[in-house]
């Protein structure tokens, strides 16, 4: 086990003697391991992703997962004769998950080290601990929320989009304007603070700041009147994509400053990005203030950094910490992404 403390995203499974007893591409009669349907399900319902990593025939492991009423449970399983290595990169490629957020389970100490070698980040666990999975604390997010608890469901709804994308023929913003997407900008209600928590701990490559916030901190905001603490959700005719941004705005007297600015990666490729920007951009023109908002360099969220400098934000102060200071003249606001229905408080 590795000595990280992160919370686990992604446990990523072995099949053979791992998930069952047995070996399938020798024509054993395999049988599942005493107690991992379960393990599995808890997993899952803790909003945990899970995946394959397995050598074995695609089309025979699928169709005993399917026996064994598993496959659903499964997204972007790799199941074929390569090394696991590359199943484990693959697999963290089509999540867009840190490798240190996944673990890999494996009953064969030469498959974790192979793994391990190759990504030290990852947490690669002998399958014989397979029931003290639902124990582990990385395994344990402090909150489960109805968004954790559909992450499965809305990660599938996402792999349906990336197909028909892949297959519509157009340029790419008659598909997106073919989705109906509904962006839905909030007040953050006490309801909604444990997911807000969530994002702050689970965000990084689209936080701008890379702060975490707990429950109680996120609350205090939210009831101080010095503040407003928004909430993004986005819906398409494939279903929502559940509770995706969060923005935080300090409303002093001279200016309002944007605290906190963060972005599901899972929207990216959705054009939303600005979205929320350009609404406390114009809302902070309504007020008659000036808006200034903090950025911190971090090794995952220079993303965030592109998005600030292509909203026509200014860098106006920066330290060696990696710190910046961004201040916007409010004059070019970007607009509404035309294939976007934004719907207000």
């Amino acid at each position: 086990m590795s000595e990280n403390n992160k919370e686990i995203k992604v446990v990523v499974w072995d099949l053979d003697n791992t998930l069952w007893d047995g070996i399938l591409a020798e024509g054993d009669k395999v049988i599942l391991k005493p107690g991992i349907k379960e393990v599995i399900r808890v997993v899952d319902a803790r909003g945990i992703l899970q995946s394959i990593a397995s050598k074995n025939n695609d089309d025979d492991a699928m169709q005993k997962l399917k026996e064994f009423e598993l496959a659903d449970y499964f997204i972007y399983p790799e199941i074929h004769w390569n090394a696991k290595s590359v199943s484990l990169a693959a697999i963290q490629k089509n999540i867009n998950v840190g490798m240190d957020a996944i673990m890999f389970v494996d009953d064969q100490p030469f498959e974790r080290e192979e793994v391990q070698s190759a990504h030290p980040e990852a947490t690669c666990i002998d399958a014989s601990q397979y029931k003290t999975l639902p124990d582990l604390p990385r395994l344990n997010p402090r909150f489960i929320t109805e968004d954790s608890a559909r992450r499965r469901k809305m990660y599938q709804d996402d792999i349906k989009r990336k197909q028909e994308e892949d297959t519509f023929q157009g340029p790419p913003e008659k598909f997106l304007s073919s989705l109906n997407m509904k962006f839905i900008i909030s007040e953050c209600r006490e309801e909604d603070l444990k997911r807000a928590e969530e994002l702050t701990v689970r965000t990084n490559q689209l936080n701008a700041t890379g702060k975490t916030y707990d429950y109680d901190e996120l609350n205090e905001f939210r009831v101080s009147g010095k503040y407003k603490l928004l909430v993004c959700e986005l819906i398409d005719r494939y279903g929502s994509y559940g509770k995706i941004g969060l923005a935080l705005v300090e409303m002093l007297d001279t200016h309002w400053h944007l605290r906190l600015l963060l972005m599901s990666c899972r929207v990216l490729n959705r054009g939303v990005g600005t979205v929320v920007m350009s609404y406390i951009m114009q809302e902070c023109t309504n007020a008659g203030k000036k808006l200034q908002a903090d950025f911190k360099h971090t090794k995952r969220n220079r993303q965030m950094y592109i998005t600030y400098k292509l909203g026509n934000f200014k860098e106006i102060s920066s330290d060696p910490e990696g710190n910046v200071l961004f201040q916007h003249d409010l004059v070019n606001i970007q607009p509404y992404p035309p294939y976007i229905d934004l719907v207000l408080p």
